[in-house]
């Protein structure tokens, strides 16, 4: 029997408003059961030709509680924003967010990627220290999930 495994990792860059860089973070996260089963369902879907995969949502939180893999949703979500796709050779499939001035703003501490934009399966979650996001300031998530 063959095994897959997940691991995913976030990076996380806060900027003022004249552009400057004001905080970075780069934390491992824990991939959630209802994560890996949303793949094997995928996976199951995509060979019938019967879906499409969506999970390109990214939240921000302020919940510090470490992550954990039976995890279903942020501790205390603060924001969502679709993120945009890609895929690197390798197996590497990565995820950018931007969270704009006046959106997500306060004490973030964890970030998680979700299915849909509203609710939906919660892929993976990260906790990291926290990134104080002002109400000026832009928030970048990006997310990189190998599959070895």
């Amino acid at each position: 029997m063959t095994t897959l495994d997940l691991k995913g990792s976030y990076w996380v860059r806060l900027y003022g408003a004249p552009g400057e860089l004001k905080a970075e973070r780069r934390g491992e996260n824990v991939v959630t059961t209802v994560g890996k089963e949303f793949v094997a369902s995928f996976l199951k879907s995509a060979a019938a030709a019967a879906a499409t995969f969506t999970c390109k949502y990214m939240a921000v939180g302020t919940d510090s509680t470490a992550e954990a893999v039976g995890n279903t949703a942020l501790g205390t979500e603060l924001a969502r924003t679709t993120g945009t796709a890609s895929y690197t050779s390798g197996g590497i499939y990565n995820i950018v967010a931007t969270f704009a001035s006046g959106t997500g703003t306060g004490a973030i501490v964890e970030y998680g990627l979700f299915s849909s934009s509203t609710g939906g399966t919660l892929f993976s979650r990260d906790t990291e220290p926290v990134v104080n996001k002002g109400a000026n300031d832009s928030l970048i998530v990006a997310y990189e999930l190998t599959i070895s």
